[in-house]
């Protein structure tokens, strides 16, 4: 079923005007085609295409607006110099969002054929792919369950699609710390839960929280665990490191924590280069008192949309504890400058993380 899936095309009759390159934002517009296939349990995955893109309508009884079940990815396309476009680890990105489905009850799709099919839609909508240094097309695979029912069960029919988006350079005045408040009086995830799985439930949930931060002057909050309020976890939209004295450290994968594909690229990155690496626990007292007594040289949070974004401050319980006196670390820019130099195809990929498109 899975190696006999074929893509039907439909191509738009009217392209949109182009968004002004100087003020794409982030997920504001949106290109001329989409990507879309079904799934039930009488026929699999089938009715796959690319067509323009659209609006579509679910029953007011599906199961993704009843009981959560949608997962989705985030992925960018790149534009070198000459024109040639590269994807940045797209198969790692379709085997977490496998794992996710699994969680979440979900059929596993055919992740070769959804990586054909992403690869042909963005060289269909290449003249989308932005040519300013730093910008890029984002991409959103997403999968929702579509069963028009109300019993608690997971859905017999599913919807998997994927849609792209100009998006501008995350730094448009230039690499700059952000302001961290560290959240108590809320939970991301626990083990067990749904942590490490991107589903829409986890960003939801998380939303109070970052809007009280933003109220008092931060950026994002960075999330303790959900049992003893004590161990480090990650940031909202991020993984998060912490330099301190020669060993980077990040807190360990345990069952709560997204398995950041930036992350991975990170740590794997540190260890080419003989940095000392550790994936623990980390509670936020080690942390402060790092902070205090000079021992934390940075702290940089990992993510698709920043890459890379160093933190300067940390606020915790009333007290700001300022890391490298509130400025960006020299770590932290190596690793965005690689990144970076990797994704546009700027600098051999002696990893084998970039796939060409076309």
């Amino acid at each position: 079923m899975w190696k006999d899936l074929d893509i039907s095309f439909e191509k738009s009759d009217t392209l949109k005007p182009k968004p002004d390159p100087t003020n794409l934002g982030f997920g504001v517009h949106f290109t001329d085609h989409m990507f879309v296939m079904k799934w039930d349990k009488e026929q699999g995955w089938h009715d796959a295409r690319i067509l323009p893109y659209h609006s579509f309508s679910i029953d007011p009884a599906a199961t993704v607006l009843h009981y959560g079940q949608a997962i989705f990815e985030g992925l960018k396309a790149y534009r070198k110099h000459d024109g040639q476009i590269y994807l940045f680890r797209p198969a790692d990105n379709f085997t977490r969002m496998n794992d996710g489905a699994v969680r979440m009850s979900m059929p596993r799709f055919p992740a070769d054929s959804a990586l054909k099919a992403l690869k042909a839609l963005v060289y269909l909508d290449r003249s989308w792919v932005p040519e300013e240094e730093g910008s890029s097309l984002y991409l959103r695979p997403t999968m929702i369950g579509t069963d028009p029912y109300l019993g608690l069960k997971p859905a017999d029919s599913y919807l998997f699609y994927i849609i792209m988006s100009p998006v501008a350079a995350y730094y448009a005045e230039g690499f700059s710390p952000t302001r961290i408040y560290v959240c108590k009086d809320y939970v991301r995830a626990v083990r067990g839960g749904v942590g490490a799985v991107k589903t829409g439930g986890n960003y939801g949930a998380a939303m109070l929280a970052t809007v009280e931060a933003q109220r008092q002057g931060y950026i994002q909050v960075l999330w303790l665990d959900g049992c003893e309020h004590r161990y480090i976890e990650e940031v909202g939209t991020s993984n998060i490191f912490f330099h301190i004295g020669d060993t980077l450290i990040t807190p360990a994968l345990t069952g709560s924590i997204l398995p950041g594909i930036t992350r991975d690229s990170v740590l794997t990155l540190a260890r080419s280069w003989d940095i000392e690496v550790e994936e623990r626990p980390i509670t936020i007292d080690e942390a402060l008192a790092a902070s205090r007594d000079g021992s934390l040289r940075e702290c940089f949070a990992t993510g698709t949309a920043a890459v890379i974004s160093p933190v300067g401050e940390l606020h915790y319980e009333d007290v700001s504890y300022p890391i490298n006196d509130g400025q960006s670390g020299p770590l932290a820019l190596r690793f965005y400058k690689e990144l970076q130099a990797i994704q546009y195809g700027w600098a051999d990929d002696p990893h084998n993380w970039r796939v060409a498109v076309g």
